[in-house]
């Protein structure tokens, strides 16, 4: 992608290579109603805000894509941040342009009490525009393309908030839509803020390699330049370093330096012909020994996102490992542009196209997003069917199949049809018959042995099943069947782990925490509640856990840990736990596990029957005066924190980090040369190669959580931290 300054002639010139017969005028007007319409508006960096829909259309018309596009691309932020709205778009350039610059900004406009929940319904979003029209997130990648080459002039805390985001969603999407230039440049600028030690020490390290290493590509483009004269065939040979990002994942997941991560840079060779694209392969294998099991042919099966490539492993004549990548120039041009590659509105064609066929994946993910109950669930079923690496199995027609990476027979029958996972007995791969538990290979040969009646899913295949479409399609037999069973089935769950919790059912079913509870869940009733229960749609444990959290106001729950003996304790006249309650003298204070306040943060109290005042954040979602009823809202009062207080508080933080061996204790180091204790620390893996850390440490102030989560950012591998 070129990255140099855009100007609207450079943007009209671009257009015109591709498309020798646009209407330059009518881009031109595009670009005067964009300087118009934001006017004095400034960015943070200084310069005019013009500037910034500037460069997302040169991005936009470098992907080669049609007029209306690149018009959007100058008009994106005109209907959010201008007064111009969208009658004023369609009368001067038509509807189209118009409901693409709205799409965008729909976009932009989420409500949501967390991040995860913006970024989920953001997701939500994005897979319904896509839907109606791909070129509505091509246009919002190009938009955080252009934010995150000028992410310096944010603050840290957006700069890391912006890059997670990024990488966690439109570095994927990128991908998914075959667009690797976006893709590789988003990851690289993402994990530059995440971790800038690690990417500046694989930065030094590339530079100070560079001449040996340019000297060594060197030698083998010559070498297989001249062989491919030999052989008559025409060909364009590249060689590059892999992407930054590619390399760091490599080095941190295998716990290993620069100096051990020996293919660092591809050879690439384009040609005119995939007859010559084999050729060229079984050249390069003549030339130098391959490595078993590192060759992949995705010209005979191309990838969901329309890749097509010939790539191989070798051992270089030094004993370097190298990778050569083949392919023609239709292939290249895709492998870099994705969908963009063949738009079909370059030519203003209507109707189905072979373009739709290749989209096919975003109805699926429709359904998924419509079967969801659950952010949480919905982001993992996601990051599994759209992010995940792929095993490419086949029909016994033999047909290419593409699916998720520890994917099993079931996955495979829901795939092929509803009906034929419905009707699944067993299955074989290659002939041989395998459990329905079995991890698919490559290449594998799948067989669904059916019966002619239909049989039904078994409520186990929950826990086999590796794509959000076949468990949808379980869930979706289990809630039409036997509705009244799961209802009761579920009803019981719930009151079962109600009283888990020390609480009376009776006391949390109501109307005022139901409805919000099935709100938040997306159901309609509560007996839709108990129904996905009962089916294994949701856990009953989720259930009771938010019928609480919406409860605890009301009916005085003490969500929150007690507080160490040594601290109650200490009887004197200080005040209880540091905190001075406005207008209350030796009253019981707690503070609440639900926000885990310290010192230094804004807080507010809650008066609670027989157990004192439960002390929370300003911004804790469970005493905020607007999600209150106005009982409660009377039961807030003033507190803050006693002056010269040195009382040591549980703070608690969540890191995400890379599945790197020696991370935690790299972290324990950290806190240890800070002098802070840590009290607890639980680690999981919710998905490949990333790691959550749960770490409790003892704190006197916000001032020192904050000194401490700045210094434990410096810790390679380390993406975000949230307290």
């Amino acid at each position: 992608m070129n990255t140099e300054a855009a100007t609207i002639e450079k943007i009209i010139a671009r257009v015109k290579e591709y498309n020798p017969s646009v209407d330059h005028e009518r881009i031109m007007r595009a670009y005067n109603l964009c300087v118009e319409a934001h006017g004095e508006q400034l960015r943070n960096s200084g310069e005019p805000y013009f500037i910034h829909p500037l460069e997302v259309s040169y991005i936009l018309a470098d992907m080669e894509l049609d007029a209306d596009t690149v018009i959007v691309g100058l008009l994106h932020d005109v209907i959010e941040d201008t007064p111009y709205g969208y009658e004023k778009l369609k009368n001067e350039f038509g509807e189209q342009v118009a409901y693409l610059v709205e799409g965008v900004t729909k976009l932009d406009k989420i409500k949501s009490t967390s991040r995860e929940e913006a970024q989920v319904e953001n997701l939500r979003k994005m897979i319904l525009a896509m839907a109606k029209d791909i070129r509505v997130i091509l246009v919002k990648l190009a938009d955080r393309l252009h934010n995150m080459r000028t992410m310096k002039f944010m603050s840290e805390e957006k700069q890391r908030e912006k890059s997670h985001e990024t990488l966690e969603v439109y570095a994927p999407l990128a991908h998914r839509l075959g667009i690797s230039t976006i893709k590789g440049e988003l990851e690289d600028l993402s994990i530059k803020y995440l971790d800038s030690v690690g990417y500046y020490e694989i930065v030094e390290g590339l530079k100070q390699k560079k001449g040996e290493r340019e000297e060594y590509v060197t030698l083998i483009k010559d070498t297989l330049g001249h062989k491919l004269e030999d052989m008559k065939i025409n060909a364009h040979i590249s060689g590059r370093a892999k992407h930054i990002y590619s390399i760091y994942r490599k080095m941190y997941s295998q716990g290993k330096t620069l100096d051990e991560i020996y293919d660092l840079f591809a050879v690439r060779i384009i040609v005119d012909s995939v007859a010559e694209c084999y050729s060229a392969l079984g050249m390069v294998h003549e030339l130098y020994k391959p490595i078993p099991g590192r060759f992949k042919d995705y010209i005979a099966m191309p990838k969901p996102n329309m890749y097509q490539s010939l790539h191989t492993t070798l051992i270089g004549p030094t004993g370097q490992p190298f990778e050569v990548q083949i392919r023609t120039w239709e292939m290249h041009k895709v492998a870099e542009q994705g969908v963009a590659a063949h738009w079909k509105y370059k030519e203003g064609i209507s109707g189905e196209t072979n373009q739709d066929e290749k989209l096919a994946w975003v109805r699926q993910l429709l359904e998924v997003q419509s079967e969801a109950t659950d952010s949480e669930d919905f982001m993992k079923s996601l990051k599994i069917d759209l992010f995940a690496d792929e095993v490419f199995v086949f029909t016994p027609r033999g047909d290419v199949v593409s699916l998720p990476l520890g994917a099993t027979p079931i996955d495979f029958a829901f795939y092929i049809h509803t009906a034929v996972g419905y009707k699944m007995v067993g299955a074989k791969a290659n002939s041989r018959i395998v459990p329905l538990d079995y991890n698919l290979k490559n290449g594998d040969i799948v067989e669904i042995i059916t019966t002619s009646q239909v049989k039904g899913p078994s409520r186990d295949w929950l826990n086999i099943v590796k794509t959000a479409q076949a468990r949808s399609k379980i869930n979706a037999w289990f809630k039409k069947e036997n509705r009244e069973v799961n209802i009761e089935r579920g009803r019981e769950a719930v009151e079962r782990e109600i009283k888990k919790l020390n609480l009376n059912p009776h006391d949390l079913l109501k109307n005022e925490y139901i409805e919000p509870m099935i709100r938040r869940y997306g159901f309609n009733t509560l007996e839709d509640a108990y129904s996905a229960v009962g089916y294994g749609g949701i856990t009953a444990v989720k259930i009771a856990v938010r019928l609480r959290e919406y409860a605890s106001a009301d009916l005085d729950i003490v969500i929150e840990d007690k507080i160490p003996t040594t601290h109650e304790q200490k009887k004197s006249s200080k005040p209880s736990n540091g905190i001075e309650v406005e207008g209350v003298d030796n009253c019981l204070v707690r503070l609440s596990k639900c926000c885990n306040p310290v010192p230094g943060d804004e807080i507010i109290g809650f008066i609670t029957r027989g157990r004192g005042v439960s002390v929370h954040r300003a911004s804790c979602l469970n005493v905020r005066e607007d999600k209150l009823d106005e009982e409660s809202r009377a039961r807030r009062i003033r507190c803050m924190w006693a002056e010269g207080v040195t009382q040591r508080y549980h703070g608690e933080m969540q890191i995400e980090c890379a599945d790197r061996k020696g991370i935690l204790a790299d972290i324990a180091s950290v806190v240890s040369e800070n002098q802070i204790n840590i009290v607890s620390a639980v680690s999981h893996a919710p998905k490949v190669k990333v790691a959550i850390i749960t770490l409790q440490v003892e704190i006197t102030s916000r001032e020192q959580m904050n000194n401490l989560i700045k210094k434990l950012y410096r810790v390679p591998g380390i993406f975000d931290i949230r307290s």
